[in-house]
């Protein structure tokens, strides 16, 4: 790895709309994560958002424009597919709902790879699939995301309570179909959970200040060490929303031994 910094990186015409992707996807997971690990299905987001890559494998083989309607279709049809099943399973099978989960990821992981098995540049793709390419995101995609961000809002607010099962799995479905094109499966994993999870001592309105703010500064922190570094963008935004959580989750143990003390 090269460890000089490069100052002239920090460009806020790339890194400036690659932070809007991640405050974009962290509008809808940290609620969304919130409510997970309420339900006990941690893996959830890595099912549904490989699933949802599987689609857009699938378009991609059958020659469709990366950017066009046809490949979102799939993505959002794949990913619904994924989350009826899921919504049945949990029906009949809720006590093992985690483990098909598990199932159903490496499932759909394997579908991906032998969908890419005969592209030369299906390595590439696969990598992208996983960790994203979110200092490329352009226009266009900023604005459908902010569109799909304030509908699944508006729903999750408006009608959390009344969603029940299946409405939870088509919401969740369609957040994560847009997440995982923006920013790959890895870093919607961990903005769905890692602020939730490092939060959950928190209750109501607190809670899910502080996880925005945790995935914020993961982000932005994130994006200013890749670009001095020359680091891989995805995976320093990975780690550094991690040692943050981590960090944090230390801070609230020394202040409750203090207290205890």
């Amino acid at each position: 790895m090269n460890a000089m910094l490069h100052w002239g990186s920090l460009d806020l015409s790339i890194l400036g709309p690659a932070m809007i992707a991640g405050l974009l996807v962290l509008a809808t997971h940290v609620p969304l994560g919130i409510q997970v690990l309420q339900r006990g299905i941690v893996f959830i987001d890595l099912a549904i958002a490989q699933i949802a890559g599987v689609g857009v494998i699938a378009a991609d083989a059958m020659g469709w424009e990366p950017e066009g309607w046809a490949v979102q279709v799939a993505a959002v049809s794949a990913a619904l597919l994924g989350a009826l099943i899921l919504t049945w399973t949990e029906k009949h099978w809720p006590t093992v709902q985690e483990a098909l989960i598990g199932v159903l990821f490496v499932l759909a992981s394997c579908v991906g790879i032998l969908l890419l098995a005969g592209n030369p540049h299906g390595g590439e793709h696969l990598k992208d699939l996983l960790v994203g390419q979110i200092l490329w995101v352009n226009a266009a995609q900023l604005q459908a995301m902010a569109v799909l961000t304030i509908i699944v809002l508006a729903l999750w607010l408006l009608l959390a309570k009344k969603l029940g099962r299946l409405g939870f799995y088509v919401l969740f479905a369609l957040a994560v179909t847009a997440s995982v094109q923006l920013v790959g499966v890895y870093l919607v994993f961990t903005s769905l959970i890692v602020p939730a999870l490092v939060t959950r001592h928190l209750q109501g309105r607190k809670r899910v200040m502080a996880a925005y703010a945790l995935g914020a500064c993961g982000y932005a922190l994130g994006l200013a060490v890749s670009a001095l570094m020359d680091w891989p963008t995805g995976a320093v935004i990975v780690l550094t929303i991690a040692v943050l959580g981590l960090l944090g989750g230390l801070l609230k143990g020394s202040a409750v031994v203090d207290k205890a003390g």
